[in-house]
């Protein structure tokens, strides 16, 4: 099973909150998308609810009652576990709805793998949510800075 690893990206996850009455399940049949195109790989896939007394339950893609969402069914490979869930559940509002994604990037895959096999190993990472990029952008902008960098481009380099 090792082997079938070799060459893997980085693997991320997601926890992606929906108001009550609002997961449709139309921003999430763009992962699709992402699968098509080789840009993911979903390995692991849960739906939860946060109850309104701050209980949380792991939901069924066939409770949900949405065809958008039933091609999601099946998609738990048994990497997420009940504490993890129940750490995703902790940052929901009572009421609220989430999908738990644990997903590979595909398309960091040979890059990870050369790096990895060159002797280089991941000793950091995280993600800045939008929210923060849009805030320090905006304080940016309050400098005179654009907040926008230069493109990087490998044109010139020889």
């Amino acid at each position: 099973m090792i082997e079938q690893f070799e060459e893997i990206g980085p693997i991320d996850y997601l926890v992606v909150e929906f108001p009550q009455g609002s997961l449709t399940g139309v921003g999430l049949t763009m992962l699709l998308d992402l699968v098509d195109r080789r840009i993911i790989r979903i390995l692991d896939m849960q739906f939860i609810r946060k109850r309104p007394d701050g209980s949380a339950a792991v939901v069924d893609v066939d409770d949900l009652q949405n065809r958008d969402l039933a091609v999601f069914r099946g998609v738990s490979a048994g990497l997420l576990d009940a504490g993890d869930l129940a750490e995703a559940a902790n940052a929901l509002e009572p009421g609220c709805a989430a999908v738990v994604l644990v997903y590979e990037n595909l398309w960091a895959a040979p890059l990870a793998t050369t790096l990895r096999r060159n002797g280089a190993q991941l000793v950091g990472g995280g993600r800045i949510p939008i929210q923060g990029i849009l805030v320090a952008l905006e304080a940016s902008e309050g400098k005179g800075s654009t907040g926008v960098p230069e493109q990087v481009s490998t044109a010139g380099r020889g």
